[in-house]
């Protein structure tokens, strides 16, 4: 897609934003910029590079599910700033 196919307003539109002609100018040199970018960039030759959803390997550092016993209901209890018959009182937030 060319600068000139870009419809600024109407991205401008779908974006809920109110430009003004110099803004809407602007933006259309900036994505004609950020076109002209990307078209340079598929000059590229990626055949043996391997697809990436980040740029450095990630790995997860979660621990591993394991079966444990709870805490104790009394230990659980003790800090709550309000309870009734073993449950916490909490304030109505949906009335």
């Amino acid at each position: 897609m060319s600068a000139t196919e870009i419809d600024v307003k109407y991205v401008a539109h779908l974006a809920r934003l109110a430009l003004t002609p110099k803004e809407e100018q602007k933006l259309g040199a900036q994505l004609g910029h950020i076109l002209g970018y990307i078209e340079k960039l598929k000059e590229l030759d990626v055949t043996n590079v391997e697809p990436t959803a980040h740029a450095v390997p990630l790995v997860n550092v979660t621990r591993p599910d394991e079966l444990r016993a709870s805490l104790p209901h009394d230990e659980a209890m003790c800090n709550a700033p309000a309870q009734s018959n073993g449950l916490f009182i909490v304030p109505r937030i949906v009335e």
